[in-house]
């Protein structure tokens, strides 16, 4: 495996080709734009090698000698690596490419391509890549903040997501409504939300319900007593 410079930079572009001039050709290129490029000779070197958590993409050779790109593919998915797969092939053909598309690509291109084709395609996917990193990110948040709760202030915010008002709530879990509120005002805090709106969009996020389960949102965030 051939590992290019890592530091800060736009991203990393992942190359695997078994063919010596494309890798150098391609690490070469990526780094010119700001990229950070690792290279590899075999499919397998890529799946196992670590990767750093840093918005990224592969570029994949369709036709390698002993793992093909759809198996390095396929194996992506059972390993959950997510980043962009941008398949670059000197065979194309139009039943290729729509499996390629079909699996999940981003993209198939095919030898020889302009540079400017292929850093176009690469940017976009990184820049991709990148907003899916931040929406996981926020979603671990989430998770962290709703981990805080009390067994009591998730069943408070279970209900309110629901679409029942304090008084519902108090008497479904037998307390009183003062206590509702001071449950409300501390998991509202916990889960850092303003409104009941964006309660419920946490809630649909965490997977605590589905969008058309909740009635709260009719309620437009206010409290009705």
């Amino acid at each position: 495996m051939d590992v290019g410079s890592v530091g800060e930079s736009r991203g990393i572009v992942h190359v695997v080709d078994d063919d010596s001039d494309i890798r150098m050709a391609m690490s070469s290129l990526m780094r010119s734009i700001g990229f950070t490029a690792r290279t590899y000779a075999q499919g397998q070197d890529f799946l196992a090698c670590e990767r750093p958590e840093k918005p990224s993409c592969l570029l994949l050779d369709v036709r390698l000698a002993r793992f093909s790109g759809f198996s390095v593919q396929n194996e992506m998915g059972k390993l959950h690596i997510e980043m962009p797969v941008i398949f670059i092939t000197a065979h194309s053909d139009v039943q290729m490419s729509v499996r390629a598309m079909k699996a999940g690509a981003f993209d198939f291109l095919t030898k020889p391509f302009r540079d400017q084709e292929i850093v176009d395609c690469v940017t976009k996917a990184v820049q991709i890549d990148q907003r899916r990193l931040i929406a996981q990110r926020s979603l671990s948040e989430m998770r962290g903040d709703y981990f805080l709760l009390t067994p009591r202030q998730r069943d408070v915010m279970a209900l309110i997501v629901e679409g029942l008002v304090t008084k519902q709530i108090a008497a479904k879990l037998d307390v009183s409504e003062i206590t509702v509120k001071m449950h409300r005002k501390e998991l509202m805090t916990k889960m850092r939300t303003s409104s009941v709106a964006e309660l419920v969009i946490k809630a649909v996020q965490l997977g605590l319900c589905e969008p058309q389960q909740s009635r709260a949102t009719a309620f437009g965030g206010d409290e009705r007593e």
